[in-house]
């Protein structure tokens, strides 16, 4: 076979032999295609196509090696010069039927022909790519199936290969989502990216897609994200987004020097009045996270406040103020003084530009005629005649976290009857049993949806997309928002307006944002005097903000004589954030320890152990305190064994001027007696309101010797202590605290006041 003929296109080669070989081949049914595509090779020895075909119908069949063999065959009987184009042909015919087998899905099969593809031409990078992919849809990935394809060298030997950019970084992020951290899995994506120049896709792709993964919010995530940001920084060092998002993940993975670091570098690349304020708060914001550089920490946030003020001179003509809301940049401040009536008012006019911001930029949507249809009188008057009325959560925290804990008691009791309840889950990738059964499960029933309820999750974050689906689709009458400050997602949707009534409660303290009508709160949380300072309306429940019918305790883990503590000694316990521990606070309860001989402190909550350990030891020498008698406690495994834990105290002692929320209410639900300090912002107030609703009034301080005295009371009077415990043991039977049902009823009942009012005052416009 001298002079082979290189194959035709399928249309030339229809005899009918032909047509049943590829007919038999198409449908898989590989070896009846064997013997056909074997009688064409004898009847057409010339025509190499059929000996191409005869060896991948055995190859699928699984006679590998009768496969290769007959490969052989021609390029055995052609002169050398021929060898390369017959080679080049081969590989286009395995090419294309492995393209082929992906469109349809069909991975094991296309594995199976890029293998031999590999085989023939080892160094195709394309080819590899490929196999990596297939490898992850195939769950083969691991360490030795990368080098076993030796594409890390490859790419580390040829600096000018000359590579699809674009397939090359989707190889990388899909190699890593699958194979991080294993170390050929990091090898792969540095070597890659030596041959990727487009800075511009690398960001589009790479940091997209970390920003994605950003609200996964585990800890795997976070790595994977830090990651990511390492991989993009080289194409731009100084990138804002890059570095803000290096920033955050490095916190949330508890590496707080790298975070400070980036957030250090994030600062020092802003420009923009806007930016800089971000700038400065994610910096603040990531040293009061460590626990340490309260002075620097301060010193930023009033040059945030300049910064500020200069922005509310400038002209806002289509000045993107994105970062504020991003960052939450200028509020951090709660963390640090206790000053409502000047923060409150900068707070309340960022906002409002901030909103002013992101209604410029969805001008169309919001004149559009239905959205602008929603809020005409007719269909707002007739909302209760014809149908219940729609009130909506929205939050990112329906889940196991502090609004999770609290909120769904609420949800557990709403009169289904009466009101259609719905639930918007923000950047929820995945719901979980915690997230289904206590308010997925407790929305109304809607057998439309696919989940049947009254629950949507969002998973791209879209504000524009959810605002449509609130005020178009579901129509939506009161929406409230759980998580104000702590979520810019959430801010950013209510910003829009997508109800005509729309409520904060829990999260934070509220945002600000002109489109929030009312602020839940209670008698105590916020005085009388707070209205000056807000922009919304405080409601005031009849007696408590807050209600829940209790918490799941676990089983301690803690014990005195695995800590070296004496059976008989007086524990005090601080169990907050790294942020919340402003260093006049930790000088207190210092204060508290030196005055009540045989006591001892036990420290725990998130901070960097070694900063938060050297802020306390410091001060305690200060104090004079010996640092034998302090105690630094690991986070404990979960929220049931964190709550159980809380028992070893004797005392609780709270921060200052940011209380303890959740924290407060699991320490009373336990029955131990608490030491706070009232101040006059609600982030100052928490642990007052609880308290007072709980039936207790020993420990609330106004003072800081108000405070030193009731640590030191409570911690000499045993006798006392045990009052206390009885007292908020009886309180589950008698406390609003611990009411959840009638507490569901007045907040109804307030909803229906908003509503009655809104009817009264003709409000139907957009504002």
């Amino acid at each position: 076979m001298s002079q082979l003929t290189l194959p035709q296109p399928p249309e030339v080669l229809n005899s009918e032999l032909h047509q049943f070989a590829q007919s038999a081949f198409s449908e898989g049914n590989y070896a009846s295609a064997a013997l056909l595509y074997e009688q064409l090779a004898e009847q057409e020895p010339d025509r190499v196509h059929y000996f191409w075909m005869l060896g991948l119908a055995h190859l699928l069949s699984g006679a590998e090696a009768e496969a290769q063999l007959i490969w052989m065959m021609p390029l055995a009987e052609v002169e050398a010069e021929q060898v390369d184009q017959l080679t080049a042909d081969l590989m286009q015919v395995l090419q294309g039927q492995a393209e082929q087998f992906e469109a349809e899905k069909s991975w094991q099969q296309s594995w199976l022909v890029r293998q031999h593809i590999r085989e023939i031409a080892p160094e195709n990078i394309p080819n590899l790519l490929y196999l990596l992919r297939l490898g992850i849809n195939l769950e083969l990935l691991n360490d030795e199936y990368i080098l076993n394809l030796k594409i890390v060298d490859l790419l580390r030997s040829s600096p000018g290969l000359d590579l699809d950019e674009a397939q090359l970084l989707q190889a990388v992020h899909q190699v890593v989502d699958f194979g991080y951290p294993d170390s050929q899995t990091i090898a792969f994506a540095e070597a890659a990216m030596q041959h990727i120049h487009d800075a511009t896709a690398v960001f589009d792709i790479l940091l997209e897609h970390a920003y994605q993964l950003y609200h996964y919010e585990t800890k795997g995530a976070m790595e994977l994200v830090a990651f990511y940001g390492k991989l993009c920084l080289p194409y731009n060092e100084s990138h804002p987004d890059t570095l803000r998002l290096l920033a955050a993940a490095h916190t949330q993975i508890k590496k707080y020097s790298e975070a400070i670091d980036y957030a250090r570098r994030f600062r020092d690349a802003s420009i923009l009045l806007e930016d800089k304020i971000a700038a400065n708060g994610l910096l603040g914001g990531r040293l009061l996270r460590a626990g340490y550089c309260w002075e620097e920490a301060v010193a930023l946030f009033a040059e945030s406040k300049g910064y500020l003020k200069q922005l509310f001179e400038q002209p806002q003509e289509d000045r993107d103020l994105q970062p504020l809301l991003l960052s939450q940049g200028f509020f951090y401040g709660y963390f640090l003084e206790d000053n409502p009536a000047e923060l409150r008012p900068l707070q309340n006019q960022a906002a409002a530009l901030i909103q002013e911001s992101l209604r410029g930029s969805v001008k169309e949507l919001l004149e559009a005629e239905p959205y602008q249809q929603r809020f005409s009188a007719p269909v707002i008057q007739s909302a209760r005649t014809q149908r219940k009325l729609k009130i909506a959560y929205i939050a990112r925290f329906m889940r196991q976290h502090p609004v999770g804990f609290l909120a769904r008691w609420l949800m557990k009791y709403h009169d289904r009857d009466r009101y259609d309840i719905y639930t918007y889950h923000i950047d929820c990738k995945h719901v979980t049993d915690f997230t289904n059964e206590w308010f997925v499960k407790a929305s109304s029933r809607l057998p439309e949806r696919n989940n049947g309820y009254a629950s949507a999750r969002f998973d791209d974050g879209n504000n524009i997309g959810i605002a449509k689906h609130i005020c178009e689709h579901d129509q939506i009458d009161i929406l409230v928002d759980l998580d104000s400050l702590t979520s810019y997602k959430t801010c950013s949707v209510m910003a829009l307006r997508p109800a005509p009534i729309q409520v904060t409660w829990l999260g934070l303290d509220a945002s600000g944002i002109p489109a929030i009508d009312y602020y839940l709160a209670d008698p105590y949380v916020l005085p009388e005097s707070a209205q000056d300072y807000y922009s919304e309306k405080i409601w005031r429940l009849p007696q408590t903000y807050l209600a829940i019918d209790g918490f799941e305790v676990g089983v301690p883990t803690l014990r005195r004589d695995r800590l070296g503590i004496p059976q008989d000694a007086v524990i005090y316990l601080t169990a907050q954030n790294g942020q919340k521990r402003h260093p006049d606070t930790v000088r207190l309860q210092l204060r508290v320890l030196k005055n009540v001989p045989n006591s001892y402190l036990l420290v725990r909550g998130l901070a960097d152990e070694g900063m938060l350990q050297s802020l306390f030891n410091q001060l305690a020498e200060e104090e004079g305190v010996s640092l034998d008698r302090l105690r630094f406690l690991p986070r404990d495994p979960d929220e049931e064994t964190h709550r159980a834990n809380i028992a070893i105290a004797d005392v609780v002692l709270d921060t200052f001027p940011y209380n303890g929320a959740t924290t407060t209410m699991e320490t009373l639900w336990m029955g131990v007696p608490i030491v706070t300090k009232v101040g006059q912002q609600w982030a100052a107030r928490n642990s007052y309101a609880m308290m007072t609703n709980a039936g207790i009034s020993e420990g609330i301080a106004q003072t800081d010797e108000e405070y030193i005295a009731w640590g030191i009371r409570l911690g000499e009077d045993a006798q006392l202590r045990e009052q206390i415990a009885l007292r908020l043991k009886q309180s589950r039977q008698t406390s609003p605290l611990w009411d959840a049902e009638k507490f569901a009823r007045e907040v109804e009942q307030a909803y229906e006041q908003m509503w009655d009012l809104y009817l009264q005052q003709g409000r139907f416009g957009w504002t």
